[in-house]
């Protein structure tokens, strides 16, 4: 049987996803209540300023009279040639706004990984190490706060202390490092607990093998026996673990970027709801739907290069099917 590279197989999701999610977008804006022209024209000149005359004028300009089907088509027309249309509020092609907001949020996605995956190390070490102390219960009892609330809970109540009461951080905005700070630490205290338990389970794990007791009895002192069994396993178990929480990540982003005011992707597409801005929708869907796709695909990667066990267990259920 034929096998076919990874990439190849990735390519047909990036595929499948632009259509599917573009499609889908499109259908879900057709639906909103309310006349499009209306809120279009509102966003482009103050509701103060829109009147009927406008509303008419930016229906006229934009073909909003035309059939949805014939605008869909005109959709798949422009992705053919690699476009994704023109913003219908701003009149600037959708991928030169989607490219200055996808920075932003690219930064805070990783500095918010980065504070997930370190805090979930700690924890989850730590209680492996302690599996019957006090410590344990606490995190357990933070963790199960923690997966209850929602993002948006978290950001208001970490901003009330830190930024209300305390003010060691600015409540929103964005240009310095310690505009990221808040909204970074939101997105990562909804992903902890996943790491921690992965950790935790993985950590468990080595330290009950058969290796990492020949190496204490040998006399390698704790700190180096965690750091050249326990340290790599853990560290594999946490990537494998981080395509999962991509999709938490990315459906964080739209909540959080609104609260703190982060001009990111989520952010947009919140914007590009309210004003009817159908180019815009699609565009930011389809960016935030090809990050997940994308990001997941390079961790498979890096996990078969780090580990080719993997690889090879793929290879075998391919042969077996």
């Amino acid at each position: 049987m034929m096998r076919w590279p990874w990439w190849s197989r990735l390519l047909a999701q990036v595929f499948f996803v632009l259509f599917a999610v573009g499609t889908l977008s499109f259908m879900m804006a057709e639906t909103l209540p309310g006349d499009a022209a209306y809120r279009i024209a509102a966003s482009r000149y103050g509701y103060d300023l829109m009147d009927t005359a406008s509303a008419e004028a930016v229906r006229a300009e934009l073909g909003l009279d035309r059939p949805a089907v014939v605008r869909w088509a005109g959709w798949l027309g422009e992705m053919a040639k690699g476009k994704l249309g023109t913003a219908m509020v701003s009149g600037e092609p959708v991928e030169h706004e989607v490219a200055s907001q996808l920075g932003h949020t690219l930064y805070l996605s990783l500095v918010a990984w980065l504070m997930a995956v370190v805090l979930g190390l700690a924890m989850g070490l730590w209680t492996a190490l302690h599996p019957a102390g006090w410590l344990r219960r606490g995190v357990d009892a933070l963790n199960t706060v923690l997966r209850a609330s929602p993002a948006f809970l978290l950001g208001v109540m970490l901003s009330t202390v830190l930024a209300v009461h305390l003010d060691w951080l600015p409540v929103a905005g964005h240009g310095e490092a310690e505009h990221v700070f808040l909204p970074a630490l939101t997105l990562a205290l909804a992903l902890s607990p996943g790491f921690t338990q992965v950790v935790r389970d993985a950590a468990l794990k080595v330290l009950g093998s058969d290796a990492f007791e020949f190496a204490q009895i040998k006399g390698l002192p704790l700190s180096a026996a965690l750091r050249r069994h326990a340290l790599p396993q853990t560290l594999l178990a946490t990537l494998a673990y981080a395509g999962i929480q991509l999709v938490i990540l990315i459906e964080g982003m739209v909540v959080v970027e609104s609260l703190f005011a982060w001009p990111g992707i989520g952010h947009a597409l919140v914007h590009a709801v309210i004003a009817r801005d159908v180019p815009m929708i699609q565009g930011t869907a389809l960016t935030m739907a090809l990050m997940f796709v994308l990001l997941n695909g390079l961790i498979d990667a890096l996990l078969r290069r780090l580990d080719p066990r993997m690889a090879d267990a793929q290879m075998a259920t391919e042969v077996q099917r």
